[in-house]
């Protein structure tokens, strides 16, 4: 068969797997791809049809493989990133998760600025953080408690071996135990969730901003949450009823930076989106 001819089978063959998927013929979907990609095995949206089948299914190991083949022929490949990334969130990889993921946005975005898929992708990216920031502080709290624990018996024995005379002994005891724990108290005050700061989240949503876009008025929104309100209330800023179009957005990079800096040293504020 000549290369001609291998091509239009494969994508033949490929759009009759893209009727069965539509169908939710999973099966026939995946035989249909696997029929491509033995005609065409160098074309990567082969290898990524088939690993969106696998995902449906929640073959997760089967989804990495073919994504992985897919980055292999197209590097720059987002859906396959961000199907690898899912793939490594389910095996609690979440270091290889927050990496694809994270690709898989940053290329959709150079793409499509403000695509609603690179928003959603942001939303799994946040939670595969969170996950890693849940991990990291419970491993974290308990060797803080370890040592705390350690800390407090080498006080103890220290006062027992140098005990003083009267009711002093007991007071300073108190005191060092006091300041010890207020030492640790500090210590694992990152890994404590609050309140995140009004100015670093959406008037609109409440939520912590991803893509934070000011307005003539001086006031900053969530760009997706801002362009809901132009497009369903009407065009005007939510709070000022000034006149806004979407044309007047401006990105705030000091807020959007502001976010990441605060993100970075409070993993759990992932989780309040």
């Amino acid at each position: 068969m000549v290369k001609s001819e291998m091509e239009r089978q494969a994508q033949m063959r490929k759009e009759v797997g893209n009727a069965c998927f539509r169908k939710d013929k999973l099966g026939a979907a995946i035989d249909s791809y696997t029929e491509a990609i033995a005609l065409q095995p160098n074309v990567a949206v082969y290898w990524t049809n088939r690993a969106l089948c696998f995902r449906k299914r929640k073959e997760w190991t089967r989804v990495e493989e073919d994504c992985k083949r897919a980055l292999q022929l197209d590097r720059n490949s987002h859906k396959a990133r961000y199907m690898l990334g899912l793939a490594l969130l389910e095996k609690e990889d979440y270091v290889g998760a927050i990496s694809e993921l994270g690709k898989a946005c940053d290329i959709l975005r150079s793409i499509y600025p403000h695509n609603e898929k690179a928003d959603e992708i942001w939303r799994v990216l946040a939670k595969a953080k969170f996950l890693e920031w849940e991990l990291t502080s419970s491993e974290h709290q308990w060797r803080l408690q370890n040592l705390k624990e350690m800390c407090e018996n080498a006080i103890r024995e220290y006062n027992f071996l140098h005990e003083e005379s009267g009711d002093s002994a007991p007071n300073h005891l108190a005191e060092q135990l006091q300041l010890l724990n207020e030492v640790f108290e500090k210590a694992s005050e990152a890994d404590v969730p609050t309140d995140v700061p009004d100015y670093l989240c959406c008037k609109i949503t409440f939520d912590i901003f991803t893509d934070p876009v000011l307005t003539p008025s001086g006031i900053t929104y969530e760009r997706s949450a801002l362009l809901e309100h132009l497009r369903t209330v009407g065009d005007f800023d939510p709070i000022t009823r000034k006149p806004l179009k979407e044309s007047q957005l401006i990105p705030n990079l000091a807020i959007k930076g502001a976010v990441q800096a605060y993100l970075k040293e409070h993993g759990w504020a992932y989780n309040m989106g």
